[in-house]
Order: structure tokens, then C-alpha cells, then sequence
């Protein structure tokens, strides 16, 4: 009899699960899947474009019904898990169905923040996370509306990207004094900047929101400093947190996220984590590439090969208003480092490698990053860059006579 598999949550981590398992294994598990939202796996990536109107929600999806039900899977969707009995080895679904387990998969993704802050509760205060929200927004979204963005990060961007596209005035705030401050510097960040301002989307750093006003939906947003912005809807994009609430329920051990070894297993060595609601080594990302490396190491490991995951070097890839913008490792020199640097503003190209023992620490790239992969792979192998400089910098055909601006003193 084969075993019982159930994956709870079907986003981008979970599908790429059952794609490796199932090529890997065919029919060797009977799989159900529960999923939450009403539609099968889709790709978030490309909720901004489905904002903006450049793709319909059929451009989002990635796999038919029929894909599902062709490799034996059992798909249930529009239906929230709501608890996990460890005891029984039950999953409840809803309130009345109920499926038997001999393996747990977790990946239930991660909630949206809302600020602690008066007035985010009421309507016409959206967030930007999955198709519900890019509907409520598109639909609040009508002529002549006002809406701000609160958060400079990836999503933020994004939305407020979208947003500018829908023909929508569209201002985007940010607490930090600048976007992307986890993966840009100064200099990569005011680009970015200058791309969204191109747009359309005006962008107010250090801006601190107080409170949000209005008489039975959103009217206006007060900052910190007084300044009152009208308002007619506003996207809240401040960030993520590991949905841990079923793991909680069930006794299983959490941190951040729900905490998992190199093979994924949680502190019960039937359920497995991954995605955005797993730890790994004191780590959670919410990124796409590493919950592929954990997809691939669990369905391996589950297929009995011998499979570890160790982590994921971070690099951002991304287009911001068209213009493209990567970064990984290091973004500021550490002490005993070097940074090489190229700058020219007016065709919105910078480069910046940070170098130790002949080493690439970082880069961070705007304008042109065909360099990518091959930094990402140096970084992550800590090889000699050896006499590449050059080729790093201005690529090993540089399209144009690009010369390297000194540093400020």
C-alpha cells in the first residue's frame, strides 16, 4: 500500500515539489494537496504585470487541472486547513473533511504585515500578496483615485509600479532614506528612484505613517511629521511573516518560521516545511529561488536519495519600471575590502563589485546585469576572480567605452 503524502498549500514552492517528486517518483506516493485560494499554484511573480493589465490571470497560471489528476494527485482548492492532528496523523480541512497522513509537507507561505497604527483596518486598505488582493485593488482602483503604497521593498514597488500603469495617481512611501535597503546601495537605490518617478509614482523616503482617516472608508494618511495625504485607497506592502499558526497548533517547533534540518523535516520526523513558513539554520527566505532549492532537496529526500539542503547564497534579480536591477553577497564594503566602481547616471548604468583576497564579496548592478550568473556563481564559491576584473565591470563585450569613476573621498 503506498504511502499517504499530504501537501498542505499549493503556491509556487509546493508545485515545484510535486513536479520534481513526481518526475523523480511517479505513483510512488498517493498525494493529496490542499490548497487555500481557489485557483491552482500561479505565479506571484507576476502580480505587478496582472495589476498593471500587461497579463490576464490565465498568464499567471502554471499547471491545468488536468496535470494535477494526470500524475494521480488529488487537488483541493479553496478549502483552509484548519488543524493538524499529530496524534491521528489527520489533517481537518474546512470543517467537516478530513485526510489521513504518513507524510506532512508544510508549505503554507507566509501573511502580510499591517502596521500597528490607527485606522488599518479600515476599507480601502488592501494589501498585495495574492489574486483576492490584486482584484480588490483593480476594483478600488478606478479614475481619477488617489492611491499611496506603504513600502520601499520589492512588493511595494511593485504594486505601486502597477498601480502607475492603471493610469492611477500613485505615491509610494518609505520609512528608510532608500528603496531597497536590504539589497541596493545609495547610489543603486537613487536610480531605482529616478525609474519609479519616471513612472509616474511619486516617492516620499522617511516617511513615517501615523495614522490613516476617513469617515466609513480610507480618505487621507497623516505622517509622522504632520504632512496629510489624500487618499482613495491605500496598498499596504511592508513586509511578510511565516504563517506558523498550523505548525503552532499541532506542537510542532517554530522559531520565525517553522524550523527544519537539512532535509526539511520539522521537529517531527513525519512533517516536512518549506517555502516562506520554513527556518532553515536560523534563516527564512521569501524569495522564489531558495524554496526551489528546498523543493528539490525534499523530493529527492523523499524519493531516498541522499539529499541535503544548506542554504542559499541571497541575490535579488529584478526589473524596477524596466530598468534592471541585481544584487547579491555583500552591499557595503566590510573592513579590509575594496570596491570597484562604475558610474554613469545619465544612461543609467552603475556597477559596484566589493573584492577581498582576489575574492567577490558582492555586486550590485543597474541599467545592464549580464553579469549576473556569474557572479551570483563566485560569490557563492568564493573563487578567484583572477584577472576578470574587467570582464566582471564592464562585461566581456562591453557595448560601449564605459571608463570606471573614482571614489568620493
Amino acid at each position: 500500500m503506498r504511502e499517504r503524502l499530504v501537501v498542505i498549500g499549493n503556491g509556487m514552492a509546493s508545485l515545484r515539489f510535486l513536479e520534481r517528486l513526481t518526475e523523480r517518483a511517479p505513483g510512488r506516493y498517493d498525494v493529496s494537496v490542499v490548497g487555500a485560494e481557489p485557483q491552482a499554484a500561479y505565479n506571484r511573480v507576476l502580480l505587478s504585470s496582472l495589476l498593471g493589465g500587461e497579463v490576464d490571470e490565465a498568464g499567471c497560471a502554471f499547471r491545468g487541472l488536468d496535470w494535477y489528476e494526470g500524475h494521480g494527485i488529488r487537488l483541493i482548492t479553496g478549502a483552509p486547513v484548519t488543524q493538524v492532528d499529530r496524534e491521528n496523523a489527520l489533517v481537518m480541512v474546512g470543517e467537516t473533511h478530513v485526510l489521513p497522513f504518513d507524510k506532512l509537507v508544510l508549505a503554507v507561505g507566509s501573511v502580510p504585515i499591517r502596521l500597528a497604527k490607527p485606522g488599518m483596518d479600515l476599507p480601502g486598505v488592501l494589501t498585495f500578496r495574492d489574486l483576492a488582493d490584486v482584484a480588490a485593488i483593480r476594483k478600488a482602483a478606478v479614475e481619477h483615485a488617489r492611491a499611496i503604497v506603504i513600502g520601499g521593498g520589492l512588493l511595494g514597488l511593485e504594486a505601486a509600479v502597477g498601480l502607475a500603469r492603471l493610469g492611477v495617481d500613485t505615491t509610494l512611501l518609505h520609512v528608510m532614506d532608500r528603496l531597497m535597503e536590504r539589497q541596493l546601495d545609495h547610489a543603486a537605490a537613487g536610480l531605482v528612484k529616478r525609474a519609479m518617478e519616471a513612472r509616474g509614482v511619486t516617492v516620499l523616503l522617511k516617511a513615517d505613517t501615523a495614522t490613516i482617516e476617513g469617515d466609513g472608508r480610507v480618505e487621507r494618511l497623516i505622517l509622522s511629521d504632520g504632512t496629510v495625504l489624500p487618499a482613495d485607497l491605500v496598498v499596504m506592502s511592508v513586509g511578510v511573516r511565516p504563517n506558523v499558526a498550523l505548525a503552532q497548533g499541532a506542537g510542532i517547533e517554530t522559531g520565525r518560521g517553522i524550523k527544519v534540518d537539512d532535509r526539511m523535516q520539522s521537529s517531527d520526523a513525519r512533517i516536512f516545511a518549506l517555502g516562506e513558513c520554513a527556518e532553515h539554520r536560523g534563516m527564512v527566505y521569501g524569495l522564489v529561488e531558495p524554496a526551489y532549492e528546498q523543493a528539490e532537496a525534499l523530493s529527492r529526500h523523499l524519493v531516498g536519495e541522499d539529499a541535503a539542503y544548506l542554504g542559499t547564497s541571497l541575490s535579488t534579480s529584478l526589473k524596477v519600471s524596466g530598468l534592471p536591477v541585481f544584487s547579491a553577497g555583500a552591499i557595503e564594503a566590510p573592513e579590509g575590502s575594496e570596491t570597484i566602481l562604475m558610474s554613469d547616471p545619465g544612461l543609467g548604468l552603475y556597477r559596484k563589485l566589493i573584492v577581498a583576497d582576489d575574492r567577490l564579496l558582492g555586486a550590485v548592478f543597474v541599467g545592464d546585469i549580464a553579469e549576473q550568473g556569474w557572479c551570483k556563481e563566485l560569490i557563492r564559491t568564493g573563487a578567484s576572480i583572477g584577472g576578470h576584473r574587467d570582464d566582471l565591470m564592464f562585461g566581456r563585450q562591453a557595448p560601449y567605452p564605459l571608463a570606471p569613476q573614482p571614489l568620493a573621498a
